[in-house]
């Protein structure tokens, strides 16, 4: 079985080496292949630079990509999978964010990522998604809950919320995230230790 390439998209005012994403790629073993970009934030932040950098840093999206965004990365990952001819092998979302927040700065940051809602192809989201999971925190003191459930009621996917995990950031106690790196791995253990028939 090829590799899978795990691309993990920080958010605003983020970087590869914050929150739980060093622990991740870590903790992925050599069956994975762990791309970090390191976008462009808060100077030059725009959907375009993003898109800009995420094909300077990482490989060509297809079958064997698993997606992992946080926050605005997580907005990112819906607008390139809006714009692909095949699906990925699996989408993870952390804490997406699909409108403004109520935060001056981070909104204006955000918002050739968000302006385009509600006028979304969900249709060929949910297509290309693959294997989808969705996770929030019950008491995100940034991105309010209708964000996730909202993604979830367009494309589907498995919505896990977690009791107490704030933004599920650093700030939250998230330098680790045990609950994701099962997300990612699973699929993989089915298809490779089938049930005895």
């Amino acid at each position: 079985m090829p590799k899978k390439d795990v691309i993990i998209l920080h958010g605003t005012m983020g970087s590869p080496d914050g929150n739980w994403f060093p622990w991740l790629k870590s903790q992925s073993g050599d069956d994975y292949n762990v791309y970090t970009p390191k976008f462009p934030t808060p100077e030059n932040q725009t959907k375009d630079n993003w898109c800009a950098t995420l094909r300077d840093q990482a490989p060509i999206f297809g079958k064997n990509t698993i997606l992992i965004g946080h926050s605005i990365g997580a907005t990112l990952m819906m607008h390139i999978l809006e714009g692909m001819s095949e699906p990925v092998y699996k989408s993870v979302f952390v804490c997406p964010v699909l409108d403004d927040i109520g935060n001056e700065e981070y909104d204006a940051l955000n918002k050739t990522f968000i302006e385009k809602m509600p006028d979304y192809d969900w249709l060929t989201m949910s297509n290309n998604m693959g294997d989808c999971t969705i996770f929030m925190g019950d008491n995100d003191p940034y991105v309010p809950s209708w964000h996730a459930e909202c993604l979830q009621d367009q494309i589907g996917g498995e919505l896990i919320v977690i009791p107490n995990g704030g933004h599920l950031n650093a700030e939250s106690g998230y330098t680790e995230f045990e609950d994701l790196l099962t997300v990612i791995t699973r699929l993989d253990r089915v298809i490779q230790e089938p049930e005895n028939v």
